[in-house]
C-alpha cells in the first residue's frame, strides 16, 4: 500500500523525499561509522604492544580522550545539521528566503528581472544564517573542546574578530564570482556550460595563486624564515629535485592553535613554502617557557625529552620532502585534472537537467527557476548520492599518493627522520593511532600512524 502511493506521488514530491531518505541515509551511515570509532576510543585503554616503543602512556591517555571529546561533539554537531537542514526542506525556508532577498532588492527598485541582484541578496541572507546558526558550536569546539585539550590560543575577541574578518573576505570573494558565473549562465547560450567551467577553472588559479600572499596575511603574519642552516637545507634539498623554490616563508599559527602544519604552493617556476611556527622546534613559541619534561620511555629516568612541541631542521626537512614528492610525482597535477573534470562532467550536467521544472516545484519553486537555485538543488541535493561516492574514491586515492609520497621522502635517506617527524606530529596534534577498519577506509585521507611507520620500515622508534 505504501509503495503504491509512493508510486502514485507527483514526480516532483518523489524528488523531494528522495533527497531527505538519501541525506538521512547518508547521516545514518557516517553516525554507524562514528559509532565503530567512538567504541575504539573507549574500550582501547592501554598502548597496545606494538605501539610500547613509540607512545607513552600519558599521551595515549590525552590522545584518546581528545578524540573522544571531538567525536561526540561531531555527533551532537552533525545531528543539528542534518535535522536543521531538514527542516529548511520540509518548511520552505529555500523559497522563503528568496522571497526575503525579493523584498531587500525591491526596496531599492529592483524587480524580479533583476534576478542576479536577488540571488546575491539571497547569497547574503544564507550565509549570515550559516554563519549565525553554526557560531556556537564552533565557540563550544573552540573554547571547550580545543581549549580544555590545550590546542586553543585565542581569546574570544580575537575569535569574533577573526569570524567577521573572515565573513567580509568571504564575501568580497564570493558575491562578486557568483554574479559573474550567473552572467555568463544567462548570456552563454546553448554552450553556456563550457563557458562556466572555463570561468570557474579560471578563478580557482586564480585564488590558489593569491591565496598565501594577499588572502592568508590578512589572518595570520607571514615572515620569510631567516638565513640559516635550515634555509639552506631546504633550498638545496629543492634544487636536487628542481622543485623551483622562489620563497620560505614561517606563518604565525600559534596565536590561533597549537596545530602544527606545512605547504607549498604557486605555479610553473614561482613556488613558495610555507611552515607554521608550531612544526618547528625552535620557532614554536610554546616551546619558550615549558620546563623539559622527564623522558618516560627510556630506562635512564634523568634522561630529557625532545622540546614539547615541534621537530627538529631533519624532521622538517624529512616532512618537506613527503611534501615534494607530492610535486615530483605529479599528484597536485592529477588532483587539479581531477577536479576540473569532474567540475566539467557537473556543469554538463547542470546544463542538461536546468531546464526540469519538477527540480524546481520539488524545492517550492512553482512560478520561477532561478539560476542560482537550480545551481543549488542540482549542486547539492541531485548530485549528492554522485559526491558521495566521489569523495570515497578520492579518499581511496589520496591515501595511495600519502604512501607514495612517503616512499618518495624514503629514497631521498630521510625513512628514519620521517618516522620521527609522523611520531612527534601525531603526538602534538594528540592523533590516536588505533583505528577502525570501516572509519579508517572511509575516512582516512591519510593513512594511520602505523600504516605509515610499516610502509617506511620502521615501527621502532625510540
Amino acid at each position: 500500500m505504501l509503495m503504491e502511493t509512493i508510486l502514485n506521488l507527483p514526480i516532483e514530491n518523489k524528488i523531494f523525499y528522495a533527497v531527505l531518505v538519501f541525506s538521512w541515509t547518508v547521516y545514518l551511515w557516517e553516525a554507524y561509522l562514528a559509532y565503530r570509532q567512538r567504541r575504539i576510543y573507549r574500550l582501547t585503554m592501554h598502548v597496545p604492544q606494538e605501539l610500547g616503543k613509540i607512545m607513552d602512556t600519558d599521551t595515549f591517555e590525552k590522545s584518546r580522550l581528545y578524540q573522544l571529546d571531538k567525536s561526540n561533539f561531531s555527533f551532537w554537531s552533525g545531528l543539528y545539521s542534518e535535522t536543521e537542514g531538514t527542516l529548511i526542506l520540509l518548511f520552505g525556508g529555500i523559497p522563503f528566503v528568496w522571497k526575503v532577498a525579493g523584498t531587500v532588492t525591491a526596496r531599492f527598485g529592483l524587480g524580479p528581472e533583476y534576478e542576479i541582484f536577488q540571488s546575491l541578496s539571497f547569497l547574503i541572507l544564507a550565509t549570515l544564517f550559516s554563519a549565525f546558526t553554526g557560531l556556537p558550536w564552533s565557540i563550544y569546539n573552540t573554547f571547550v573542546i580545543e581549549e580544555k585539550h590545550g590546542f586553543n590560543q585565542q581569546t574570544l575577541g580575537f575569535f569574533l574578530k577573526d569570524a567577521v574578518k573572515k565573513f567580509i573576505v568571504t564575501q568580497c570573494i564570493l558575491l562578486p564570482v557568483t554574479s559573474l558565473l550567473l552572467y555568463i549562465i544567462k548570456i552563454g547560450g546553448d554552450f553556456f556550460f563550457i563557458y562556466a567551467w572555463l570561468f570557474t577553472l579560471g578563478v580557482s588559479l586564480v585564488l590558489v595563486t593569491i591565496y598565501a600572499d594577499y588572502i592568508a596575511p590578512l589572518f595570520d603574519k607571514f615572515t620569510p624564515l631567516p638565513e640559516g642552516e635550515l634555509k639552506e637545507e631546504i633550498e638545496s634539498m629543492s634544487k636536487s629535485i628542481s622543485f623551483p623554490l622562489t620563497k620560505v616563508y614561517v606563518v604565525e599559527g600559534s596565536k590561533r592553535s597549537s596545530h602544527s602544519n606545512a605547504y607549498f604552493y604557486g605555479f610553473f617556476k614561482n613556488k613558495r613554502i610555507v611552515l607554521f611556527d608550531t612544526l618547528l622546534e625552535d620557532y614554536s613559541p610554546l616551546n619558550k617557557d615549558g620546563e623539559p619534561e622527564i623522558d618516560t620511555l627510556t630506562e635512564d629516568k634523568s634522561k630529557l625529552k625532545n622540546k614539547k612541541q615541534g621537530c627538529n631542521n631533519p624532521e622538517v626537512l624529512a616532512v618537506l620532502g613527503h611534501e615534494l614528492g607530492h610535486w615530483k610525482l605529479g599528484h597536485t597535477v592529477k588532483n587539479i585534472v581531477i577536479s576540473q573534470m569532474n567540475s566539467f562532467l557537473c556543469f554538463f550536467l547542470f546544463a542538461v537537467l536546468i531546464g526540469q521544472k519538477e527540480l524546481f516545484m520539488a524545492f517550492g519553486f512553482y512560478n520561477s527557476q532561478p539560476t542560482l537555485i537550480g545551481l543549488m538543488i542540482i549542486f547539492q541535493f541531485i548530485f549528492s548520492p554522485y559526491n558521495e561516492v566521489l569523495s570515497f574514491c578520492l579518499t581511496v586515492l589520496s591515501r595511495r599518493f600519502e604512501f607514495q609520497a612517503d616512499s618518495f621522502a624514503r629514497g631521498m635517506g630521510r625513512a628514519s627522520e620521517l618516522c620521527s617527524a609522523l611520531i612527534k606530529l601525531n603526538k602534538d596534534n594528540l592523533g590516536f593511532p588505533v583505528a577502525d577498519w570501516l572509519f579508517s577506509m572511509w575516512h582516512y585521507s591519510h593513512p594511520p600512524l602505523l600504516e605509515r611507520l610499516r610502509a617506511l620500515g620502521s615501527t621502532k622508534q625510540d
